[in-house]
């Protein structure tokens, strides 16, 4: 699909940016805005005033597009005018490793008849349209990414334009690829939990909104949830550190907020054995990391087999 247009901000600014887009000087389609630090939504609202296109897509600096994204997405918006947001389905993969992980991103399956809903977006399987294209008039219409959102700017907007009534939808089709970061909420809880707290802000404030108490009740839920994955993370980091009585206060608390069996086997094994426990946790990690290898080998293979048929067929 030729029809595009690339707005590069360097929000920094930074000569090695500059240099890599001056490469492409002779295609029109890509142009660079140069700014000081201004975060990323000031970085997002400059690309959007200097962009002519009917629909936006932000992309952070990391992300990844299939290169049958923008085709795909633009057929959609094109056939479909009512949508005013559609997302999609990424394939995850790990920094530093270039297969893709088995499983997508989405945690919870939709078809593109779903007009997604703030039970969706707050419930405990909840679904986060990260990668997204959104038409312009949808953009301006809810403030685009507005100013005291960050880390959750993305999500806060998604849930302003549910509420005003917009029609936001996923395509389940993997057209993106969505990089795990190796310094991410397992290294450092703090991180994760100020994004968790960013998200409860909003979700608040869109529960709140809706004033339906379906919608609240699922608020109480996720709060509890939030809080529940909170102690254990807290509870890990704590053992991992050596400090066996800060880890079964955590348990505990997390066992206060949801009596289920993962939590009442930490509480366990942090009370009972942690000697057993300490030998059990790094075997536990190789062995997961070793099944999701040889499951995005297996995944791989049943994508290639389809093609090979069809190129095979082609020839004949």
């Amino acid at each position: 699909m030729p029809d595009w247009e690339m707005i590069v901000v360097d929000n920094g600014p930074s000569d090695e940016i500059a240099e890599i887009v001056g490469r492409y000087r002779d295609d029109p389609r890509i142009r660079l805005v140069r700014q000081q630090n201004s975060r990323l939504i000031g970085g997002i609202a400059a690309a959007v005033e200097a962009s002519s296109g009917r629909y936006l897509v932000p992309l952070d600096s990391d992300d990844m597009l299939t290169p049958a994204f923008c085709r795909r997405m633009a057929e959609v918006l094109e056939r479909k005018p009512e949508i005013d947001v559609l997302s999609c389905d990424a394939s995850v993969f790990r920094d530093g490793e270039t297969h893709d992980l088995a499983g997508s991103f989405l945690r919870k399956r939709l078809g593109l008849e779903h007009r997604l809903t703030l039970a969706d977006m707050i419930g405990e399987h909840d679904v986060i349209p990260y990668f997204a294209g959104f038409r312009r008039e949808a953009w301006l219409a809810g403030g685009g990414y507005a100013p005291g959102t960050d880390l959750v700017e993305d999500i806060a907007l998604y849930l302003r334009l549910i509420v005003a009534g917009r029609d936001v939808r996923v395509l389940p089709e993997r057209l993106t690829r969505y990089r795990l970061r190796a310094d991410s909420a397992s290294r450092d809880p703090s991180a994760v939990e100020e994004f968790e707290d960013a998200c409860e802000r909003v979700y608040s404030e869109a529960a709140l909104a809706s004033g339906d108490p379906a919608t609240l009740l699922l608020l109480d839920r996720r709060i509890r949830l939030f809080r529940y994955e909170q102690a254990l993370r807290r509870a890990r980091w704590a053992f991992v550190h050596d400090d066996v009585p800060g880890a079964r206060t955590e348990a505990r608390a997390a066992f206060a907020q949801q009596r289920t069996l993962r939590g009442a086997a930490v509480l366990v094994g942090v009370t009972v054995a942690p000697g057993a426990l300490r030998v059990i946790r790094p075997l536990k990690l190789r062995l997961s990391r070793g099944a999701s290898r040889l499951m995005a080998r297996a995944a791989a293979l049943r994508t290639r087999k389809p093609e090979e048929e069809d190129r095979q067929s082609s020839a004949r």
